[in-house]
């Protein structure tokens, strides 16, 4: 085990990322959402049989985002290469939030991940027609 663990650490040390690749700058604040929903969240992550609470598992995908940072290039590839399995034993990495049934953490942060973009969507759809009810408003007031 103290082996893995020394394997694992050789390969986070060594592995260099390209500056070009990454999340774009467009889906940075999704990656950043995430980070911090794992951050504060109150679930229980079980990364192969080892239980973690939300800080604990938010260093263990940091790292593994920088690591894999260069192969990464859409939100929905963060999720992938940064929290969704063990790179080593190949398990997938559980969540169990509550007495609800343990999900993956992937189906957890992509539900997440929709959720966040459809507030997004809706609080653009509420600022566009705010913005179309705004002249006739002042319209109104005028007469």
């Amino acid at each position: 085990m103290h082996t893995r663990r020394l394997v694992c650490a050789l390969l986070f040390a060594g592995h260099v990322t390209s500056a070009s690749a990454d999340v774009p700058s467009e889906q940075r604040h999704e990656v950043e959402h995430l980070l911090n929903f794992v951050a504060n969240t109150s679930c229980i992550i079980n990364r192969n049989g080892s239980l973690h609470n939300g800080p604990d598992a938010l260093s263990h995908i940091k790292k593994k985002y920088a690591y894999f940072r260069g192969d990464i290039s859409t939100t929905e590839e963060f999720i992938q290469h940064s929290a969704s399995k063990s790179t080593f034993s190949g398990n997938a990495y559980t969540v169990q939030c509550g007495d609800n049934k343990p999900t993956t953490t992937q189906q957890w942060l992509l539900d997440e991940l929709t959720k966040h973009r459809n507030n997004i969507e809706q609080k653009r759809s509420d600022k566009q027609e705010s913005e179309k009810l705004e002249p006739l408003t002042h319209e109104h007031r005028d007469h």
